[in-house]
C-alpha cells in the first residue's frame, strides 16, 4: 500500500500526534521513523505511511502563484530589529480601485512554503492587500521542504523573528495602495506571533491566530486589537494555555470570539497535509475573512 492509497479514517491517533511532534521538533527523524515503525502493520509500511503524513504542495494549491486575477511577487522590506531585508510575498486583486484594508500573513514553523504563500494569494482575492514574509531570509530563504525549514527556523530566535513581521505591519501599514488598516493571521508558530502582534501593536486592527501559543496574562492588558481565535479539539498541546488566556482575555475586558473545531488536529487549516480537515478549515476561513472585512474596511 502506497501514501496515496491510505485513507485517514484508517490511520490510528497517535500517528497524527507523532507526526505533530516531530513536526515540532519534539522528536528527530530517527525516532519519529522509529516510533512509527509501530503502526506500520496490515498493509502499512513506514515508507507509505511517511509518504502519507508528508505535505502535499504540488496537487494542493488552491491559488496559483501565476493567478491573472491577482498582482502577486516577491519584494524585500527592512526589519532593523529583526533579521535585516527580509524577503516577502506582495499580493493584491489586479483590478482594485481603490487603497485595500491589509493583512500580514504568518506562516508556521518552517518558513514561507507553497502553502503560505498559497493563503496569501486566497486572501489578496477576498479583497485586501497582504504580504507573506519569510523569517528565514536571514538564512538564505525557505529551502525548498519542511525539513529542512524547521531545521533552519530553530536556529532563529522567535522574538527576533517577531520583529520581522511587526516590520512586515509598518511596511503594509505604509504602502500606497493599503488603507492604513492591518489585520493579521497566522498558523502555529504564526498563531503566536499573531497573538504577539496584538501584544506589541497598538494600532493593529485585526489578529486571527490559528492554534497559536498564548501571550503571557501580564500581557494580555496591552493587547488593542479584536480578536477572532481558532482552535483545533484534539491540540491538547496548545490548547492547554486557552483557559488561562480567556479568563485573562475576559478580565481585562478585550474583545474576543473563539472557536475550537470539534474532532480535528492541529494544522486543520493546512489543505496539503492529512491533519487536513475541509468543513473546519473553510468555515474558519469563512470566518477570518469576514472578520477582517468588518475590521479592515
Amino acid at each position: 500500500m502506497n501514501g496515496n492509497e491510505i485513507k485517514k479514517e484508517d490511520i490510528r491517533q497517535e500517528v497524527f500526534d507523532l507526526y505533530d511532534d516531530y513536526a515540532h521538533n519534539r522528536v528527530n527523524r530517527r525516532d519519529f521513523i522509529e516510533k512509527l515503525s509501530i503502526y506500520a502493520v496490515g498493509g502499512l509500511t513506514v515508507t507509505s505511511l511517511m509518504s502519507f503524513l508528508m505535505p502535499d504542495y504540488q496537487n494542493s494549491i488552491q491559488v496559483k502563484a501565476d493567478d491573472p486575477r491577482l498582482q502577486s511577487g516577491y519584494i524585500y522590506y527592512n526589519s532593523e530589529k529583526g533579521g535585516g531585508k527580509i524577503k516577502a510575498l506582495l499580493s493584491k486583486s489586479a483590478d482594485a480601485k481603490k487603497k485595500l484594508g491589509g493583512i500580514v500573513v504568518v506562516h508556521e514553523n518552517r518558513g514561507l512554503n507553497p502553502y503560505i504563500e498559497d493563503v496569501a494569494r486566497r486572501a489578496a482575492l477576498a479583497g485586501f492587500i497582504s504580504i507573506a514574509p519569510d523569517a528565514l531570509t536571514p538564512l538564505g530563504g525557505y529551502p525548498g521542504n519542511d525539513d529542512q525549514g524547521r531545521e533552519m527556523q530553530s536556529k532563529r530566535d522567535r522574538n527576533e523573528m517577531l520583529e520581522d513581521f511587526i516590520a512586515a505591519f509598518e511596511y503594509l501599514k505604509n504602502h500606497k495602495d493599503c488603507n492604513g488598516k492591518i489585520g493579521v493571521v497566522g498558523f502555529c508558530f504564526g498563531g503566536w506571533i499573531a497573538n504577539m502582534m496584538a501584544v506589541r501593536i497598538p494600532d493593529l486592527a485585526a489578529a486571527v491566530p490559528f492554534y497559536g501559543g498564548q501571550p503571557a496574562k501580564e500581557d494580555v492588558p496591552k493587547i488593542k486589537a479584536p480578536l477572532l481565535l481558532q482552535y483545533a479539539e484534539l491540540d491538547t498541546r496548545v490548547n492547554e494555555g486557552w483557559p488561562a488566556y480567556e479568563n485573562a482575555l475576559k478580565a481585562n475586558h478585550k474583545e474576543y470570539a473563539a472557536y475550537i473545531y470539534p474532532g480535528v488536529n492541529h494544522g486543520f487549516h493546512n489543505d496539503t497535509t492529512p491533519r487536513y480537515d475541509k468543513a473546519a478549515a473553510e468555515l474558519a476561513w469563512q470566518r477570518t475573512i469576514e472578520f477582517f472585512k468588518k475590521k479592515l474596511g
